[in-house]
Order: C-alpha cells, then sequence, then structure tokens
C-alpha cells in the first residue's frame, strides 16, 4: 500500500486527488494538509511514503520545504504538483531532491502513473518536459536548464553571484540602482524564491551561471 500525503491548500484540488487515487487500491491518502506547519506536524506524528505536494503551499517556500522534508523525513519521497510552468520550475525542485514534478493540466491518468513510478524509486517526468530539459532518463538526471532569462538578467545574476552589491551592479551595467532591484525581484519570482541566498542558490543548481 502506498501511502500518500497531500499538501495543498485547495479543498477543491485535494476532493480531485481523492477521487482520482481513490479508483485504485494499492494507494491510500493517509492525510491533507493545507500549510506547511502542518505538513511537518504530520510527518512528525505518521508515516507517508510520498508526499505530494504543491509548489506554492502557504508560509514555506516549497523548494524550502522540499529541501526540509529531504533532510528530516529520508524515507519519504516528494512529487511536486503545480499549476506552475513546468519548464521554469521542474528542474529546480528535481534538483532540491524531488522525485519528480506534475502539472495541475495534466490529464488524471499520469497522477497515478507519477505515484506508482515514484513509490518504485523511479523518477518521473512527462515525456514533453523530458525533451524541453534535455532530460538523461538513462541516469535520472537533469543535463541542462531551458533557459528562461533573458541576457541582461543573466548578467544581473553573475554580478550578485560574485558578491556584488546593488550599486556595483548598476556602475558596471550602466543601470541605475531601482533597475537593479526590479532585475533582482523579476529573478526571484522566476526562480520561485524570496531571497538572495535561496536566489543564488537555485541560480547555482539550475547552471545558470
Amino acid at each position: 500500500m502506498i501511502k500518500v500525503l497531500v499538501a495543498d491548500n485547495h479543498p477543491i484540488i485535494q476532493k480531485g486527488i481523492e477521487a482520482v487515487l481513490g479508483e485504485h487500491k494499492d494507494v491510500k491518502i493517509v492525510g491533507n494538509v493545507s500549510s506547511t506547519s502542518e505538513l511537518f506536524e504530520f510527518l512528525s506524528k505518521k508515516q507517508a511514503d510520498i508526499v505530494l505536494m504543491e509548489m506554492d503551499i502557504p508560509e514555506v517556500n516549497g523548494i524550502t520545504a522540499l529541501r526540509k522534508i529531504k533532510q528530516e523525513y529520508p524515507n519519504t519521497k516528494t512529487l511536486m504538483f503545480s499549476s506552475q510552468p513546468e519548464d521554469v520550475y521542474a528542474l529546480s525542485t528535481i534538483k532540491a531532491g524531488a522525485y519528480g514534478y506534475l502539472s495541475k493540466d495534466a490529464d488524471t491518468d499520469l497522477l497515478y502513473e507519477a505515484i506508482s513510478k515514484v513509490s518504485n524509486n523511479g523518477m518521473f517526468i512527462t515525456n514533453e518536459l523530458a525533451q524541453r530539459l534535455a532530460f538523461d532518463e538513462s541516469t535520472n538526471k537533469p543535463r541542462r536548464f531551458f533557459r528562461k532569462l533573458s541576457t541582461r538578467e543573466i548578467e544581473v545574476l553573475k554580478l550578485l553571484a560574485a558578491g556584488k552589491r546593488n550599486k556595483f551592479v548598476a556602475q558596471e551595467l550602466g543601470l541605475n540602482e531601482k533597475t537593479v532591484s526590479t532585475y533582482k525581484a523579476r529573478l526571484m519570482r522566476k526562480l520561485n524564491v524570496d531571497n538572495l541566498v535561496d536566489l543564488l542558490q537555485q541560480a547555482k543548481a539550475l547552471e545558470l551561471y
């Protein structure tokens, strides 16, 4: 029996997942949580084989929560489930330790397929996304990121990664500090982080600089 914990703050999504997975006798939904505090409270008391987690779950960034699950509950696998663009976020979640990424736009049959594959220590990724990410299925490792950042964003990112402050970045690129701050905010949004440390960690994991 595959024990699945659903971490999503939308009741209609929770019910939909229950309906889809309820058709399969080898899967049991052991709980529904709506925030990261509820998620870790559950895991501290009960076991789940797989956490099906929404990328934008409230309270803590999904990537941060994913890393914590991997560190504190190494026997629990995480499958990310989101409406966020696959080609922007999928690889970052896999790099952070997820066993796969499933879009909420995907066919319902893929949900059970993903759960089954992850349960058997496999990595789930759609064929379409595999092509965009140049995913090497023989090694279950992503080769490269399908880059969505502009040339200017990459330039700003490289200087930030080198430890340069906004003022220096602005002078180096012929911009004003406000524009640099705008680029930084845009980078954080695209990489789904909310602070500079996580931004640089994500960028390094994605091999963007």
